[in-house]
């Protein structure tokens, strides 16, 4: 009979896409606990940074900054417009278009999910060195790039 107290690793469980898997699933958890208690889910955090970032945009242009897929993008702003975090206004140059504009309470808002996500990098990298923090993410950071570059997705401008 097996002893419980006994804890062996299965040769899996040291794969580094096991390992990564894992901790994906850990920061999502956190992040997503984190921005529920402000009533807020990743896409609103990810609006918000972009116009903070680029400034007023049209719904497609804040998609390909943002990257968020436009079929998401009218319910993520209709969120954010019902709770005056973002305006939208008519497009002077084409009125058929809207440009979308932070608010003063959407700027509130997203310094209170910087907050929140800072917290969640915190928790989730504590056993780690802020060098290895750093170097951590150089090598998360190559690895999504030589993926993107693969399938030819698309680079974010941010970055």
């Amino acid at each position: 009979m097996e002893n419980p107290s006994e804890k062996t690793t299965a040769s899996w469980e040291g794969l580094p896409s096991w390992l990564l898997t894992q901790t994906a699933s850990h920061a999502q958890r956190l992040v997503g606990e984190a921005f529920s208690s402000v009533q807020a889910r990743g896409y609103h955090y990810r609006l918000l940074a972009t116009l903070q970032e680029f400034g007023p945009a049209s719904q497609a242009a804040l998609g390909r900054r943002s990257g968020i897929h436009l079929s998401d993008m009218v319910a993520a702003i209709n969120e954010l417009a019902d709770r005056k975090l973002v305006e939208r206004a008519p497009d002077p140059a084409d009125r058929r278009r809207n440009i979308i504009s932070l608010t003063a309470a959407g700027k509130r808002q997203l310094r209170r999910l910087e907050k929140r996500l800072a917290g969640c990098q915190d928790e989730l990298l504590a056993p780690l060195s802020p060098e290895e923090r750093q170097r951590l993410t150089e090598l998360l950071s190559r690895l999504l790039d030589h993926h993107n570059r693969r399938t030819g997705t698309p680079e974010e401008p941010w970055r």
